[in-house]
């Protein structure tokens, strides 16, 4: 006798008058950052059967994170394994049902903006200001909600931006924005900067937080224009739970400056099933004139400049590197002589911020020189500036 197949939630949340399992089931969510408080987004966001998640985190795992991290094990600390690939695998075998993808890397540098643009929320498990000062512009070139999530000690905050809403960056106090400006020169300070420490917290905290920023976002998901909710989000407010005292408040935190510049809007996007991240510069240059009938056309490289070389100070040498920013730490770091002498030397770098005919490494890959799959450029042109998306890499996000 043939079985029926088990619809994940099937007979528990199809009991709840709110839940549009279509919805759910369709549903996509990027959870930046894999740590305690993604542990607990991404356990909530499998148990509920939302149908794709994608996890960006940087990070191996250690002993300390053992302790407020429900998706962990030890054998995955002593292994030194990738956050976000444990995080994906073990969010599987609770929930078959669904579809991990993880990203290991930064969430400037290594997720493309296509990833951005077809999700339907995005949820910042960060913990550094730089971290979501980047998500926060990344979110509000593509036009997403995000979801922000802090906590420390017994203490946890929830807030949620949106274009024409509520603004990270506008938020900051100058002091903040000026410690943020300090810090943010190059994408490998940055890595370093965003690893750097570590917040004393709860399992209680993270469990919390995870379980508003996962509420917050089911409520995103099941949001229409054409259907009015039941719902009331926290956007435009801040949530701030109080475990030393048990007081819950939610605060009006809402700023929309009209010069900020994190407002700036990648649109129109101009799709392109031929172009992959995969491709040649000289062929990606090629294919960006005929799409564009432009004459002359240079991709930005806002994100992620390409190193040429770097020279150090004293002795003054010369270092051939031909990397993306992003990696320049992580190279550094596994060189003995280069290591040495970042101890007591300044490396002056020589990069290409955009990348057009004049380009002396036209056979390396978008990839290579630090573009990553399904992204969207910007690109100028003798008729203006354009955006365009590398669709072919969509089908590696099941997009």
């Amino acid at each position: 006798m043939q079985t029926k197949k088990y619809e994940w939630g099937e007979g528990v949340f199809t009991l709840l008058s709110w839940f549009k399992q279509d919805k759910v089931k369709n549903a996509k969510v990027l959870v930046v950052g894999a740590g305690a408080l993604g542990n607990e987004v991404i356990k909530n966001l499998t148990l509920f059967g939302v149908g794709t998640i994608y996890i960006c985190d940087f990070d191996r795992i250690e002993l300390s994170n053992l302790t407020r991290s429900v998706l962990f094990r030890e054998e995955d600390a002593y292994n030194h394994a990738y956050k976000a690939e444990v995080a994906a695998k073990r969010a599987m075998e609770i929930n078959p049902q669904i579809k991990v993808y993880s990203i290991v890397g930064n969430l400037f540098s290594d997720v493309g903006l296509g990833i951005y643009k077809n999700v339907d929320v995005v949820i910042g498990c960060l913990d550094s200001r730089i971290a979501r000062y980047l998500l926060n512009r990344l979110c509000m070139r593509i036009g997403k909600t995000w979801i922000d999530g802090s906590i420390e000690n017994m203490t946890g905050v929830v807030k949620v931006y949106a274009p024409k809403v509520n603004c990270y960056e506008c938020n900051l106090s100058r002091e903040e924005f000026n410690h943020i400006m300090l810090r943010t020169g190059c994408a490998d300070v940055v890595r370093a900067q965003t690893s750097a420490g570590r917040v004393a917290t709860t399992p209680i905290s993270a469990s919390i937080v995870g379980a508003m920023q996962a509420q917050e976002a089911m409520k995103i998901i099941h949001s229409s224009e054409k259907e009015p909710t039941p719902f009331k989000t926290l956007l435009g407010k801040m949530w701030r739970f109080e475990g030393m005292t048990n007081t819950i408040n939610t605060y009006k935190y809402s700023s929309w400056k009209n010069n900020c510049p994190a407002h700036e809007c990648w649109s129109p996007i101009i799709y392109n099933e031929e172009l992959s991240a995969d491709m040649q510069v000289k062929d990606v240059l090629i294919t960006l004139k005929k799409i564009l009938a432009a004459n002359v056309v240079e991709i930005n490289m806002r994100n992620n400049k390409f190193i040429d070389k770097i020279i150090s100070d004293r002795p003054e040498r010369e270092f051939e590197l031909h990397i993306p920013e992003s990696k320049l730490e992580e190279t550094i770091q596994s060189n003995d002589e280069l290591r040495k002498l970042s101890y007591r030397t300044i490396f002056h770098k020589c990069f290409y911020e955009n990348i057009d005919s004049d380009f002396p490494y036209m056979e390396l890959s978008l990839k290579e020189i630090g573009i990553p799959p399904y992204d969207i450029i910007q690109v100028s042109t003798e008729k203006g500036i354009r955006y365009v998306e590398l669709s072919k890499d969509a089908k590696y996000y099941g997009l």
